[in-house]
């Protein structure tokens, strides 16, 4: 596995080096992402955004464009506006759906379009130069080793899921594989839709279904709010854990300050679309050619190594 802070470093650095080197004609790169409908995808516009005016203020032969999309089908739109007004040298893409956006995608490799696809891969693979993603089964797998050892191999939890996306399904499997033969029982397992107010509810009828719960996990942060919200309100003194995923602002700030009940968190960055850019930005300069599959690893954060992964101007 590529370390995030190191892939970011090296293709920014490659970037630096070949500065002025560039041909006179200025490459185009456009990058299109959801718009920030929730916390994560907020992150993402914020990382996407600051990586455009870092490379088009050092690079004056290098045009980054970022456009931000509502729906599957305004992202089609988007991207085909882009292609048709102007020759795109490289797209970034960050699908709002894999199903949807793949055809539309294909047609602009197809003109010889470097591209580069983050987080919810095509359904066809092969279209996508380069891939870069985080590794959701790490992040299940390693919240639950983590819960596992605190928890001296036995305890009663109970689950919040996402929505029923791959995504989700991957970070189910990671958890349920890690306590597989231990003595953790999942009580309940239900889907709060990456929702904070839905997982609120969904907490209170755990609460009010389980007399006694050892620990939580909602494999999202923005979830893992609602639940912090519910346990509080409730006073209950039972629950020794409540943990998350995706490196959330508020959430890495309870593990700088060594909150007992949250004291780790598992990244799933949305600075993830920054690494994309510079890479992609590196390939076209000729200094990074990188092909294939650079997937993120999901190490846990923790006191000591907490606020390298702190983005407190970041709105995720």
């Amino acid at each position: 596995m590529l370390g995030k802070k190191w892939i970011v470093a090296a293709a920014l650095g490659s970037l630096l080096t070949a500065g002025h080197a560039l041909a006179a004609d200025k490459k185009v790169i456009a990058v299109s992402i959801p718009a920030a409908d929730h916390g994560w995808t907020a992150g993402v516009v914020y990382h996407a955004q600051t990586a455009a005016k870092e490379i088009n203020a050092a690079f004056p032969d290098v045009n980054v464009i970022v456009k931000t999309s509502p729906s599957a089908s305004e992202q089609v739109s988007a991207i085909e506006d882009l292609s048709a007004s102007s020759k795109i040298d490289a797209l970034v893409i960050l699908p709002y759906s894999s199903e949807e956006l793949t055809e539309p995608v294909k047609a602009i490799k197809d003109k010889g379009t470097f591209v580069t696809v983050v987080d919810r891969g095509l359904t066809d693979p092969t279209i996508q130069s380069l891939y870069v993603a985080g590794d959701n089964i790490a992040v299940g797998k390693n919240t639950a080793k983590y819960m596992i050892d605190k928890l001296g191999g036995k305890g009663d939890v109970v689950v919040l899921r996402g929505i029923p996306t791959v995504i989700d399904d991957e970070r189910i499997k990671g958890f349920q594989d890690a306590i597989k033969d231990t003595g953790i029982k999942v009580l309940d397992i239900q889907y709060a839709h990456w929702n904070s107010d839905e997982a609120f509810k969904l907490m209170q009828d755990y609460l009010a279904k389980y007399p006694h719960i050892d620990a939580v996990w909602a494999n999202d942060d923005d979830m893992l709010l609602g639940v912090l919200e519910a346990v509080k309100e409730s006073g209950r003194k039972d629950i020794k854990l409540a943990l998350g995923g995706n490196g959330m602002k508020d959430i890495v700030k309870k593990v700088i300050d060594g909150d007992a009940m949250t004291p780790v968190e598992t990244p799933y960055p949305p600075s993830m679309i920054k690494t994309a850019i510079y890479m992609t930005v590196a390939n076209l300069v000729g200094q990074a050619p990188v092909r294939g599959t650079v997937k993120l690893d999901a190490p846990l954060i923790t006191q000591a190594n907490a606020k390298e992964y702190y983005f407190p101007d970041s709105p995720f």
